[in-house]
């Protein structure tokens, strides 16, 4: 009997509606494009996990849809199925905007690291020119730079992890870099040396103004020779200095150029530069700090102490072997000046801020 009033059922349905079944849901249609532009967004990649769940609620909807659509549409309920994917809608739309947080925060993150290498770099590279030296400091810069190309590119194409990983290499090249040139630039951000090279300044200064004579003071830092008289400045000029010029110097060969207070011993008029004004280098203390380099090993037992150390012609732009040089009309003017005996105070710096020290602080 119960058959029977089912089969009468179903057939008057088919008289009344047709053979026409219930729409499906436009949710499934909305959730399947929604999966795609999740898949789009690179969930797999940056929340597998989150996307794992997420496609295996979309699969046991659709197994739900599939259900009701094998039963006869008189008795196919959509609701719960509308309702199971708009769930799932929700959860997606929650899911990529997880997905774009994750992005924006990892590509916050590159830019900032970018941004902070970037200035790191600059600021060692410009340590190293300012000094002349720091020549293999300038090649792991330069592998530093690349690296950090590549990561940006990487970030551009939204491989994070990849940028990552190059950022992770710059420290080491950097690291090294600010090693390398660490002994040069340590010294001029020394109180205590620079305490030392106030005083021999303010020596120099004091002996031309007490004698009403010339003294010649050189700022490494500054590259600048200037001429006091009677204990002020007279004349200034700007000079070159050794190839290694903000060393001191140890031994012949360094290419570095000496600090400490000499005198002229003589004035050469037909240097192979122009015009010359030969230096007492080596002084007593250097022949003491050549002594103590040598017994600590710091330079080969077979060195020399060098010398021949002139303020010279030939130009301020070039690199000299550790000698102080001049544009020649510039000597020409100082050579008609001083006599033998002028002092001469040569300093790395009397700054405490100098531009060296304050450099540093931006590492």
């Amino acid at each position: 009997m119960h058959g029977k009033i089912c089969a009468f059922l179903i057939l008057c349905h088919v008289i009344l509606y047709g053979c026409n079944t219930a729409p499906v849901p436009p949710e499934v249609a909305i959730a399947e494009t929604q999966e795609h532009e999740i898949w789009r967004a690179g969930a797999n990649f940056y929340m597998p996990a989150e996307y794992k769940a997420h496609k295996a609620a979309l699969r046991t909807a659709k197994d739900h849809l599939i259900k009701q659509q094998s039963r006869l549409s008189l008795f196919r309920d959509y609701e719960p199925v509308r309702k199971e994917f708009g769930d799932i809608i929700s959860g997606g739309n929650g899911l990529l905007n997880q997905i774009q947080e994750y992005k924006r925060t990892k590509l916050a993150s590159i830019v900032a690291q970018i941004t902070y290498f970037q200035n790191r770099i600059d600021t060692l590279k410009k340590l190293t020119l300012l000094i002349n030296e720091g020549r293999a400091a300038r090649r792991q810069l330069m592998s530093a730079e690349l690296l950090l190309t590549e990561a940006q590119r990487f970030a551009e194409k939204g491989k994070y992890s990849d940028a990552e990983k190059k950022l992770k290499i710059i420290p080491i090249y950097a690291a090294s870099a600010s090693e390398a040139i660490s002994p040069v630039l340590n010294r001029y951000a020394d109180r205590n040396q620079i305490s030392k090279w106030r005083t021999w300044a303010n020596e120099t200064i004091e002996v031309s103004r007490e004698k009403g004579s010339y003294s010649i003071f050189v700022s490494k830092i500054d590259r600048q020779l200037v001429l006091y008289k009677n204990g002020r400045p007279y004349k200034t000029y700007t000079v070159g200095l050794g190839k290694n010029g903000f060393h001191d110097k140890l031994h012949a060969g360094d290419l570095a150029t000496p600090e400490g207070k000499y005198y002229i011993t003589k004035k050469l008029p037909r240097s192979k530069y122009y015009r010359a004004l030969l230096i007492n280098y080596p002084n007593e203390e250097d022949v003491r700090q050549f002594a103590r380099a040598k017994k600590n090993g710091l330079i080969s037992k077979r060195a020399g102490i060098g010398g021949l150390i002139e303020i010279h012609g030939g130009g301020k732009e070039g690199m000299t072997y550790g000698c102080i040089a001049m544009d020649d009309h510039h000597i020409q003017e100082l050579y008609n000046l001083v006599n033998v005996g002028t002092p001469v105070t040569i300093v790395g710096a009397i700054d405490y801020d100098n531009i060296i020290s304050s450099t540093i602080k931006d590492l």
